[in-house]
C-alpha cells in the first residue's frame, strides 16, 4: 500500500519536502493555515527577500527546479559596505567567479515550489487549514478550516512539522516527553523599508550586491530585486523603534547616504510593523516513526548568515537520503536524520549570532577588512587547500560543524604565520641595529 505523509506548513521546506517524498512514491498532503499565495495580489502577499546559496541551490536543483528559478533571481556578487564618512567599498563574497549569492523574493520561490509540487503524482495542498491538535500515536492531525471552522481529522503513516519557529506540531509532539527546548529572542527587531527604482526605471545604487550600513546602534541590510528596486531591512534595539518619532532626521544623522535612496521612508516607517528575531534549539526532532520536524520548527536561527532558509532546504536533502537508506523503517530514518543534522544546525546557530556582531561592528574595522582580503588572497593562491569559513558555509555543502573545525585550524596557521613573520622582522631590525651601531 502507498504510505501517506501529512506535512503541516507550506513554506519552502515543507513544499520542497513534498517533492522529495513524491519522488519516493509517498502520497503527500500539505496543510497550511494561510491562503494560497498564488491567489493573492502583490500587496496582499508582501514578500521578503531571501538569499539563495549553495545548499539551497543544490536542494532545489536535485528536484529539477533551478532552471525555472534562475530568471527570478538577482545575483549578489558581494557586499557594498556604506561607511559613515561616505563611500561604499565593495567586498567580494568569494575568491572565484561563481562564489556569489542570489536574491529571490520569498513569494516567487514559494509559488514556484507549490506549482512544481502540485504537478507531482500524489501531492495535494490544503490551504486555510489550521492545526488544532496532533495525535502523535496515531500520526493524525485535527484541523479547522479557516472561515467556516469546519473540523477535520486526517490520519497518515507519519506527520512532518514544517510549521516554523513557533511550531504547533513541535509543541504537541514534545508534550509530556523528556524534551529540551531553548528559545532566545534577540534584543533587536526589524522593519522593512524600500529603495525603489529611479523614475527612469534604473537602479538608484549598485544592484548586484548586498548593501550593508553597519553600526553598533543600528544596521541596514538591503537585497536587490529584479525590478531594480532593493528591499531594505532596518535593524534596531526593539525599544528604539518607538523612540524614533522622526525617522528622516534619524537617517540624516545615522545613515546620511541612505535617506536619498528611500523617498517613502517616513510613510513606510509609520506603517510597517516591527518584526522580531528568534533562535530555536530543541530535541527530540522526532517521535518514533510517527512525527518528525524540519526547518525552523527544529532549528530557527537569526538571519545574519543568510543560512536559515538554505539550512531548511538542506534538511530535505538529508532526510531524503535517510529515507533512501531505510526505506522500510521511518523511525530509523527519522532518528538518523536527527543524528546527522542536529550537531551542524547547532553550530549554525552560533555562527549566525557571531555574524550579527560582524555586520554590526566589524565591517568598519580596517583590521577585519584586511583579514578578509588575506583570506581571499590565500584562497586564490592555495585553491582547495585554503578555504575561508564564509566560503565553506555559503558556497559549498560542507557540513556546518566540519566547516567551523577547518576554519579554526586555518586561523591557527594564520596566527602562527603572523608570529613567525613578526619574529623574522624583529630579527632583521636587530641585525640592522647591530651593523649600524658604534664600533670600537
Amino acid at each position: 500500500m502507498t504510505r501517506r505523509i501529512l506535512i503541516v506548513g507550506a513554506g519552502p521546506a515543507g513544499t520542497l519536502l513534498a517533492c522529495y517524498l513524491a519522488r519516493r512514491g509517498f502520497q503527500v498532503d500539505v496543510y497550511e493555515r494561510r491562503p494560497d499565495p498564488r491567489l493573492l495580489d502583490e500587496e496582499e502577499s508582501r514578500s521578503i527577500n531571501l538569499g539563495l546559496s549553495a545548499r539551497g541551490i543544490k536542494a532545489l536543483d536535485d528536484i529539477g527546479l533551478m532552471d525555472t528559478l534562475w530568471p527570478l533571481t538577482v545575483p549578489m556578487r558581494g557586499r557594498a559596505i556604506h561607511l559613515p564618512g561616505g563611500g561604499a567599498p565593495f567586498q567580494p563574497y568569494g575568491a572565484h567567479e561563481g562564489e556569489i549569492l542570489h536574491s529571490v523574493l520569498r513569494r516567487d520561490l514559494i509559488t514556484t515550489l507549490i506549482d512544481h509540487a502540485e504537478a507531482q503524482p500524489g501531492v495535494s495542498f490544503h490551504f486555510r487549514h489550521r492545526l488544532v491538535d496532533l495525535d502523535r500515536e496515531a500520526a493524525a492531525v485535527h484541523l479547522a478550516e479557516e472561515g467556516t471552522g469546519a473540523a477535520l481529522t486526517v490520519r497518515g503513516d507519519a506527520v512532518i512539522g514544517a510549521d516554523g519557529a513557533f511550531s504547533q506540531v513541535r509543541a504537541r509532539m514534545q508534550h509530556g516527553l523528556r524534551a529540551d527546548h531553548h528559545q532566545e529572542f534577540l534584543e533587536w527587531g526589524y522593519k522593512e523599508l524600500t529603495i525603489p527604482a529611479a523614475d527612469d526605471g534604473s537602479a538608484r545604487t549598485r544592484l548586484e550586491a548586498l548593501h550593508v550600513w553597519p553600526g553598533a546602534d543600528a544596521l541596514i541590510v538591503a537585497h536587490p530585486n529584479r525590478d531594480n528596486s532593493l528591499t531594505g531591512t532596518l535593524f534596531l534595539p526593539v525599544e528604539r523603534f518607538e523612540e524614533i518619532t522622526d525617522p528622516e532626521e534619524f537617517f540624516r544623522t545615522r545613515f546620511p547616504d541612505a535617506i536619498g535612496l528611500m523617498p517613502h521612508l517616513a510613510k513606510e516607517y509609520a506603517e510597517h510593523p516591527v518584526g522580531h528575531l528568534v533562535s530555536i534549539r530543541t530535541s527530540p526532532w522526532h517521535y518514533r516513526d510517527r512525527v518528525a520536524l524540519i526547518g525552523d520548527a527544529c532549528h530557527a536561527v537569526y538571519p545574519f548568515y543568510g543560512q536559515g532558509m538554505n539550512a531548511s532546504l538542506e534538511d530535505c536533502t538529508v532526510l531524503d537520503r535517510c529515507l533512501g537508506a531505510h526505506p522500510d523503517d521511518l523511525g530509523r530514518a527519522f532518528a538518523e536524520y536527527q543524528r546527522l543534522r542536529k550537531p551542524h544546525t547547532d553550530v549554525l546557530d552560533e555562527l549566525s549570532k557571531q555574524n550579527f556582531v560582524e555586520l554590526r561592528d566589524r565591517l568598519r574595522s580596517p583590521f577585519h577588512l584586511a583579514r578578509k582580503k588575506a583570506d581571499l588572497l590565500l584562497a586564490r593562491l592555495l585553491p582547495g587547500r585554503w578555504v575561508p569559513l564564509y566560503t565553506m558555509i555559503s558556497h559549498t555543502t560542507t557540513p556546518y560543524a566540519d566547516a567551523l573545525t577547518r576554519a579554526r585550524r586555518q586561523d591557527t596557521v594564520l596566527r602562527w604565520a603572523g608570529v613567525a613573520m613578526g619574529a623574522v622582522a624583529l630579527a632583521a631590525v636587530r641585525r640592522s641595529t647591530r651593523k649600524g651601531g658604534p664600533r670600537c
